[in-house]
């Protein structure tokens, strides 16, 4: 069967500053904290995940359905480029240049030169009051509108009834080629705009990323033959290096409408989303009120994808920096990122508190891929989330095989009293089975439910890791319905599995699935000692 991952990058996303933010100028940054209390905010479904559960974050529920991290950046900046690397296992332990006065005479004599064009304004910039300002003389002269920001960028400016697009991004690359070596930007960044003043900028927005100098997960992932999907501009980000598909969106909308369709396809891999609307429309605007209304039509959006999920399916929301819309700065900021993960086998609840890099998502993936992490940087954190069952070999029972041999095991229940079989099945975290009875005793006492017996035998030949167990009873001659554990039993299970254990109660024909916490809420455990 196909194995399928999903990544949601809710671009500019951050859930705090970082320790280090000062030396951005970031001081008190936190996206989501700008956000969380406006009117428009309403995401019920990542609050029932646990966004709120993360570190820092506060006003989580108690039973969240996801796991959740607190990411940190070890990479030095704090722009979609070094985020998406970083998330993708490259960390960039030195920041792409930036050029607060703007760009050297030399880089914009070249770049006029090759172009044939004059260069107007080269300052940081507001994208929207770039064309404001410089829009006029720009359709009076045809000169190019370069300007920057506090990110590693060269962003180049062009109506395009003066320069059609392809034009426009044909000077993109001859810029591309210049930007190497010690001027070797991030990304060179393709913003046309049309109408008559006050003009508007169009969605053919296109990014001119460097090649990642190394692998990266999508690199492995392609090379041992899985699908890399990109949705948004992921395929910008890393050049299209190692992108199977190129999927362009023009909006968050447009992004998960795309990703839904997604979930249709039988693809084996990777599918790698990037929303950008949050950072380019609100983040950047310091559009509080905006923002916040996207999280909620994200939120809706998520809904439906989490009701589409497959068993096998993982998803991973997460985000590449901050871009605060509530501080003065109109820039990204530098900040946590949240981690949310969910899925059928992803555990529930719980909280690996703050990770120390982005990087650990890429390990993650990679090792739930099953291929080596080769030189990429990160810590998995895959056999913290994900239940036992998930690790089981690929020749282990099925449920419906695992429930035959508990109906098979209560053909040796010695139940002279209560004439009720039962009969269970234990599968182990590496796939063996342990079967059990139920034996009854005179004295009643010594009696001991199937369950126990499945469990004390696993146990007593060096067991301690178990995937599910499947139960059938019922009085001699007929298999009820549904055979529940007793107390004991559900106690017995506490002490030895996890919360995500696996439960299968009816018969071969017609069974049914519970986590352990279902089946015992409130349980009493280790943890309480």
């Amino acid at each position: 069967m196909n194995k399928r991952a999903f990544i949601i990058v809710l671009d500019s996303m951050g859930v705090g500053e970082l320790p280090d933010a000062h030396l951005w100028h970031d001081e008190g940054s936190n996206t989501l904290g700008a956000i969380r209390d406006h009117e428009y905010f309403y995401c019920p479904n990542l609050k029932k995940l646990g966004l709120f559960n993360i570190e820092g974050v506060g006003g989580g529920v108690s039973d969240p359905q996801g796991s959740v991290a607190r990411m940190a950046e070890r990479s030095m900046g704090k722009d979609t480029t070094t985020g998406h690397w970083e998330i993708a296992g490259l960390v960039s332990p030195k920041a792409m240049p930036t050029y607060p006065d703007g760009f050297p005479k030399e880089v914009i004599s070249e770049f006029e030169r090759r172009t044939g064009r004059k260069v107007l304004c080269n300052k940081p910039y507001s994208g929207t009051d770039v064309i404001r300002d410089y829009g006029q003389e720009h359709v009076q002269t045809g000169a190019l509108i370069v300007y920057t920001s506090a990110d590693s960028v060269f962003q180049i400016a062009a109506h395009e009834d003066i320069v059609p697009v392809e034009k426009l991004y044909e000077y993109c690359t001859i810029a591309r080629e210049i930007l190497q070596g010690e001027h070797a930007v991030g990304r060179v960044i393709a913003r046309p705009f049309t109408g008559e003043h006050p003009f508007t900028r169009t969605s053919n927005r296109h990014d001119f990323s460097l090649v990642p100098p190394r692998d990266t997960m999508l690199d492995l992932l392609k090379k041992a033959g899985y699908d890399t999907l990109s949705v948004g501009k992921i395929y910008d980000i890393f050049a299209g290096k190692s992108v199977s598909e190129l999927n362009r969106t023009s909006c968050n909308d447009e992004g998960m409408e795309i990703t839904l369709k997604m979930q249709d396809r039988d693809f084996n891999g990777l599918c790698f989303v990037n929303l950008v609307d949050f950072d380019m429309k609100y983040g950047h605007r310091n559009d509080v009120a905006g923002y916040a209304a996207a999280m909620t039509a994200f939120d809706r959006q998520l809904g439906v994808f989490l009701e589409k999920m497959r068993d096998d399916d993982i998803l991973i929301i997460t985000a590449d920096h901050g871009c605060d819309p509530s501080t003065p700065s109109t820039d990204h900021s530098r900040e946590y990122i949240p981690m949310v993960m969910c899925g059928k086998h992803v555990k529930q609840g719980v909280n690996l508190g703050t990770r120390s890099s982005y990087a650990d998502i890429s390990a993650t993936i990679l090792e739930y891929f099953g291929v080596p992490q080769e030189n990429t940087d990160g810590e998995s954190f895959l056999s913290d989330t994900m239940s036992a069952a998930f690790f089981l070999p690929g020749d282990s029972p099925s449920d419906r095989e695992l429930m035959e041999m508990a109906v098979k095991a209560r053909e040796r229940s010695y139940t002279p009293y209560s004439h009720y079989k039962v009969g269970a099945a234990l599968l182990s975290s590496d796939g063996e089975v342990f079967i059990g009875c139920n034996i009854e005793n005179a004295t009643l006492t010594p009696t001991v439910c199937a369950e126990r017996t499945a469990f004390f035998k696993a146990i007593s030949e060096g067991k301690k890791s178990f995937a599910k167990i499947a139960i059938a009873g019922g009085r001699e001659g007929e298999l009820s319905p549904f055979c529940a554990p007793c107390g004991v039993c559900r106690q017995v299970m506490a002490e030895f599995c996890d919360e995500d254990f696996i439960v299968i109660l009816g018969s071969p024909d017609n069974y049914r699935e519970y986590r352990l916490s279902e089946v015992l809420p409130f349980m009493f455990t280790k943890k309480e000692l």
